[in-house]
């Protein structure tokens, strides 16, 4: 079996919301699912979504700030095949570094599996000029988009790709408040992001190669 796991690098109040019976577009690709049924409850999604947005990390002082090391928590998708890649997965740590030339950034990741092998991997970023936007060397189809957190030491990554979409949950800390993951599940349920992966960790994090 192989065990090797493709994991890309590296989370509220608005009033006068007007909904349509009609699925409504939201800002960063989005749909809010078609809820005629349950309206009462998607004022308080689109808020959700317009938070995220004005959480959006800015261009001037990324990436400096999420150099270093990170800790995998957890993945929401709109399905659970969206999340199947990390199934065997227990822990991951990843560091974050500049690059070997400019607007590119390096990701070293350890993988814990869960039969306690340790995978090593290696991506590079190609950053975008006045955005946060991150491009996979090698992999044209995939965007990745950071977003900031209120949970202390967490960052939450929208990834995209060809026949995917989901969102990543990462902290600085390898347990991060209960409240931080069930924030992160409220707002990725709430953008139609039902499918829902919290990381294991029982066992220990593989040791980073230098």
């Amino acid at each position: 079996m192989n065990e090797s796991v493709h994991l890309s690098a590296m989370l509220h109040n608005t009033a006068d919301i007007q909904l349509k019976s009609r699925p409504q577009a939201l800002p960063g690709g989005l749909s809010a699912p078609d809820n005629s049924q349950n309206t009462m409850n998607m004022p308080g999604c689109i808020a959700e979504w317009l938070h995220l947005e004005e959480g959006e990390e800015g261009p001037n002082t990324f990436p400096e700030p999420h150099l270093g090391q990170w800790y995998f928590i957890a993945g929401a998708a709109p399905t659970k095949e969206e999340l199947a890649t990390f199934d065997p997965v227990d822990n991951i740590v990843f560091n974050m570094a500049t690059g070997s030339a400019p607007m590119q950034l390096q990701l070293h990741a350890t993988i814990r599996t869960k039969t306690g092998s340790c995978v090593p991997r290696e991506w590079i970023y190609h950053l975008t000029e006045g955005s946060t936007d991150l491009r996979t060397e090698g992999r044209p189809d995939m965007k990745t988009k950071l977003f900031s957190s209120s949970c202390p030491g967490g960052i939450m990554l929208k990834e995209t790709g060809q026949g995917y979409q989901r969102f990543l949950l990462y902290n600085r800390s390898p347990h991060p408040p209960q409240k931080c993951v069930e924030e992160f599940q409220s707002l990725t349920s709430c953008l139609d992001s039902k499918a829902f992966l919290l990381i294991p960790r029982k066992q220990e994090a593989c040791k980073q190669s230098q």
